[in-house]
């Protein structure tokens, strides 16, 4: 094949994903300008009131941000202590046994389970277990969708974390093992620092798949739109309030809704941004 036809092809190629994304953005930015124009940007980003009811349309997106972000932020708190130390297991403490072999295979199949079969263990097993305990009186909230979603990003986190971890050289371990260190140190001292941005982007990318889970969050959540006034209260998320209204809604309330999903792009873009720009200022240290 000539060389300019190649690498028209592989341009070609290259330009379907910045394509495609623009296509997405025109069209959610289009569809939610009714909602924009109507109550303006501002107002609507910071409106807690979400009605429907004929001749009284009000729409907000307050509750659901908050509920995204709040959801979000505790599955990574409850990921953290878990994710990190499988991550360390596989990738530096057992390595290359059959043991971290096993465990890495069970990370895996976890990471491939479909998030419906998540939010029905949660809602058929966690819940019941969060009403008994007294914890809450429902059993779904934001605590309940929390702790599944943590479940759901922990392989993601884990298994990716593990692959960084593996990356440090062995040159440099060894080097500080015979000055003397302990396991320990050399983690703290010498695996953590190479590897540190990359675990880094790894619970990035799980913030990015806890941001728009829809299935598991919906089912656990509790579906009230209001701001939680607990972790234990009711809420929705920005994914969960368009799964569950998408279908029946028209005009001002559809335009509502794909503007929620607007500022949901708009909100995992900017984390994956600033997670960019802290990775490059970890590998520049």
């Amino acid at each position: 094949m000539n060389d300019k036809i190649y690498n028209l092809l592989l341009l070609l190629a290259a330009l379907v994903v910045p394509l495609v994304c623009g296509g997405i953005v025109y069209a959610l930015v289009t569809d939610a300008t009714e909602a924009f124009n109507h109550f303006g940007f501002l107002n609507f980003l910071t409106s807690s009131e979400w009605r429907y009811t004929e001749g009284a349309e009000t729409y907000g997106a307050l509750p659901f941000v908050v509920g995204t972000l709040l959801t979000t932020l505790l599955a990574l708190l409850f990921c953290i202590p878990f994710s990190l130390p499988v991550a360390l297991f596989v990738g530096e403490y057992f390595r290359g046994t059959k043991l971290a072999a096993v465990l890495s295979t069970v990370t895996d199949l976890l990471a491939g389970i479909p998030s419906i079969i998540y939010g029905l263990w949660g809602f058929y097993t966690l819940r019941p277990v969060i009403m008994a305990l007294d914890i809450s009186p429902q059993g779904s909230g934001v605590l309940t969708a929390s702790l599944v979603l943590a479940i759901m990003i922990i392989p993601y986190a884990a298994s990716l974390s593990a692959e960084f971890i593996k990356m440090v050289p062995n040159d440099l371990k060894e080097g500080a093992y015979s000055l003397g260190a302990t396991r320990a140190e050399v983690i703290r001292h010498i695996v953590f620092p190479f590897a540190g941005s990359g675990i880094f982007s790894a619970y990035i990318l799980a913030i990015g798949r806890a941001l728009g889970e829809t299935m598991t969050v919906t089912m656990l959540i509790g579906n009230t739109n209001n701001i939680p006034a607990s972790l234990t209260a009711t809420g929705n998320s920005m994914a969960s309030i368009i799964a569950n209204q998408f279908g029946e809604a028209d005009g001002l309330r559809l335009s509502s809704l794909i503007a929620i999903g607007l500022l949901l792009f708009l909100i995992t873009a900017l984390i994956n941004m600033v997670g960019k720009i802290m990775i490059k200022r970890a590998r520049i240290a």
